[in-house]
């Protein structure tokens, strides 16, 4: 095999002496052109290639003597062109798919207007004789030129640089049919046309005038079709991970040497430079506190739901966000060096990524265009030697030419998708791609993330305890009372377990410790037990309720009248009421589940005994998940991620099924193949319900398109097929693959 030899040198120099480049090629249009690009950078000596025709993205691993221009070099020969990949995160970068679907829109239209009058017209015309009024000739070319050329100019234009570079692919043999049957439909209709007469359909089927617009016309309405679903799902699946660039800073305000504050865009930045991050900011790189102390939500990138205290000395994540105080930060990492912009290509990287799926089926296209042209010729020749005429010739050729064209094949996913899409919609479910789903069937383990995915991300009170003397509610209540001055978590959480309550006075906020205020005449503190509590003796219920809170994982805070405790309150990410209907529902049809997590121990080991989940592993970094992942599927464990936060993002994208919670981040929802529009957990088992539902229907019409093919060609080369009746059945078979796709709209 080509290229064999290359990756034993590749795999044979030592890490550190291979590079892996990234190049984004453009002018692919089928999986034919992801082979080609393949092939040929793998040709090249010390280089190992995989090119994926979703993403466009051309993975290389290549000797350090080989420079990023010889590989473009390679593919610009190819007939594509190719350039690195920039360090930009993926929401700087032009939807290329979106304006793609939009230009295939606008063709698509208009050949489908055309298409309608054009087909009843040519099919009447060549059939039956007597209905040819005075220049139909006319009405026929002027309704089909503007559709086998101006619409399906896309498919000529490819196929023209293919031509160039001695390929073919897809397009190669749409417009080589499309082309074959106007030009012979011109010459039929323009100088060799004669009238027949017959006794019944069939017999004046088969020997009608070799009139074929209809034919060039549907082959050009249907797979525009499918390329401009197929450029709607792509642009819609990378959405969400362009937006990811709104999550980062765009300006940052740097210290100068003065003292003195300037506002600078965020890439800017260097590495050493102070900056200056206020309450609502979003910190702009990482770095080291150097002065301050505030509340930092860092639940979008470690999934822990309490906010972090960050003090001098204290290391700060870019992307996360200060809640309260004033901080001084001296850059770490900026730009592409930070945590944030590396969990982003982690995703990238891990959407790249080739499935042996597409493999195959890249191996199947890169054939696929040349036999059919072969057995094209074989069976010209074959009746031309046979003595049959040039009518004869020609309609064996194009029959096999046209019914041949992959308008099924191109419409067997998008169509399916489509309409799962549509019906996942109605129940709460998106399904955003099939990179994962035929992996679907062979599922046998769930994962989930904690925080924001079993649990709301969001703290609520769990218990409040009262000392002799006082009632829980009571306690609660002037808790509440003194923390509705304050934005806390924690103070949300109390809130809003007890609405009413009186009004505060005097109200104070101790950074890092609790806060103060007066009610009804008399002083309230509340916050961390050790600063409750000052020199009072803790009550031995208090101290007990403490213990038992903290060895769940829960935040405790005491609460003090006029400096004496009086109780204590628990707070945790409070689970999902969904969480455990869902997990029991995924051990009735015999999944493991297991809890991964950033969170400590305690805290996940509760939520886990609290929805029945079998395992849990918790401390786990963002890449350490991925790595626990891995090692799942390396135990032959066929992996299906449940996530929301950005540090699930490169989980979800490497796990064999991504699942994100509709109102996670960006980063997740760009990574998981199946987004839960609602809020609830119960659309888990439902949503793998229905991926395998449209996987099954995805299979079935790949099955029949492939075996259509197969059957059809070999009829066609006999001659049994009229190249009117093969369009027909060209057109049968996309009707049959869309029919069976509409299937899933019954799906319940």
């Amino acid at each position: 095999m080509a290229g064999s030899a290359d990756d034993t040198a590749v795999a044979a120099a030592a890490a550190d002496d291979v590079r892996r480049v990234q190049l984004d090629v453009t002018g692919m249009t089928c999986g034919a052109c992801a082979a080609r690009v393949e092939r040929m950078l793998n040709k090249m000596p010390g280089v190992r290639a995989s090119v994926n025709f979703g993403t466009r993205v051309a993975t290389v691993d290549a000797l350090p003597e080989i420079a990023d221009t010889e590989l473009c070099d390679v593919i610009r020969k190819a007939g594509y062109d190719a350039e690195p990949r920039s360090g930009v995160i993926a929401g700087d970068r032009d939807d290329e798919d979106l304006s793609h679907a939009r230009y295939l829109l606008r063709r698509l239209l208009v050949a489908a207007v055309l298409f309608v009058p054009l087909a009843d017209l040519s099919v009447m015309f060549a059939v039956v004789p007597s209905t040819r009024i005075t220049g139909w000739q006319w009405i026929l070319t002027a309704l089909a030129l503007p559709v086998v050329t101006w619409a399906a100019w896309p498919f000529h234009r490819v196929a023209l640089r293919n031509a160039r570079n001695r390929a073919a692919s897809m397009e190669t043999l749409i417009s080589v049919g499309v082309t074959a049957a106007t030009v012979w439909s011109l010459y039929t209709m323009f100088v060799g046309h004669h009238a027949t007469t017959s006794t019944g359909i069939w017999q004046a089927l088969a020997g009608s005038d070799a009139i074929y617009f209809e034919v060039a016309a549907g082959v050009t309405v249907f797979v525009l079709a499918g390329r401009y679903f197929e450029a709607r799902a792509k642009s819609k699946a990378g959405s969400a991970l362009r937006a990811l660039a709104a999550l980062s800073a765009k300006n940052v305000t740097i210290l100068l040497a003065d003292g003195t504050e300037m506002v600078i865009p965020a890439e800017e930045l260097a590495e050493q430079q102070k900056f200056v991050v206020r309450p609502g900011q979003t910190i702009a790189a990482d770095g080291l506190v150097v002065e301050g102390s505030a509340a930092v939500d860092t639940s979008v990138m470690t999934g822990e739901a309490k906010p972090v205290r960050a003090t001098p000395g204290s290391s700060v994540i870019g992307g996360t966000i200060v809640l309260d105080g004033r901080l001084i930060v001296e850059a770490a990492a900026v730009g592409a060096d930070t945590q944030f912009a590396g969990m982003v290509r982690l995703v990238e990287e891990a959407q790249a990524q080739k499935a042996e799926s597409q493999r195959l089926a890249d191996r199947i296209a890169s054939v696929f265009v040349p036999c059919v042209f072969g057995i094209a010729a074989l069976t010209a020749l074959g009746w031309a030697l046979a003595g049959a005429g040039p009518d004869k010739v020609f309609a064996c050729a194009l029959a096999v030419l046209v019914i041949a064209c992959p308008c099924a094949l191109g419409l067997a996913t998008p169509t399916a998708m489509m309409v799962a899409s549509g019906r996942g919609a109605q129940l709460g479910i998106f399904l955003k791609g099939h990179r994962s789903l035929e992996a679907i069937r062979a599922v046998d383990t769930v994962v989930f993330d904690k925080t924001g995915t079993l649990t709301t991300g969001h703290l609520a009170v769990t218990a409040a305890t009262a000392v002799d003397g006082w009632s829980d509610e009571d306690v609660l209540a002037l808790a509440a009372a003194v923390e509705s001055a304050s934005e806390h978590a924690v103070a949300v959480a109390i809130t809003t377990a007890a609405p009413e309550h009186e009004a505060v006075t005097d109200f104070q906020a101790v950074p890092g410790r609790g806060v103060v205020g007066t009610v009804a005449e008399r002083d309230v503190r509340i916050g961390k037990p050790s600063w409750a509590a000052g020199r009072a003796a803790v009550p031995a219920a208090l101290a007990e309720a403490r213990r038992g809170a903290e060895s769940r994982g829960e935040t405790v805070v005491f609460v003090a009248v006029d400096d004496q405790l009086c109780g204590a309150i628990a707070v945790a990410d409070a689970v999902r009421e969904s969480a455990t209907g869902a997990i029991a529902a995924l051990h009735e049809r015999g999944l493991k589940t297991i809890l991964l997590t950033g969170d400590n121990p305690a805290a996940a080991a509760a939520v886990g005994a609290a929805v029945g989940i079998d395992d849990v592993i918790a401390d786990v970094l963002p890449d350490g998940k991925v790595d626990v992942i891995q090692q799942l599927r390396d135990r032959g464990r066929m992996v299906a991620m449940v996530g929301d936060g950005i540090n699930d993002g490169p989980a979800l994208a490497c796990s064999d099924l991504g699942l994100a919670i509709g109102r996670g981040t960006d980063v997740a929802i760009g990574a998981a193949d199946i987004i839960l529009v609602r809020d609830s957990l119960d659309s888990v088992p439902q949503a793998l319900d229905l991926a395998k539902a449209t996987m099954r229907t995805i299979q079935m019409n790949l099955v029949w398109a492939f075996g259509y093919n197969i059957a059809a060609i070999p009829v066609a080369a006999a001659g049994l097929l009229n190249p009117l009746i093969a369009g027909a059945a060209m057109a049968f078979s996309s009707f049959f693959v869309v029919s069976n796709s509409l299937r899933l709209r019954n799906f319940k």
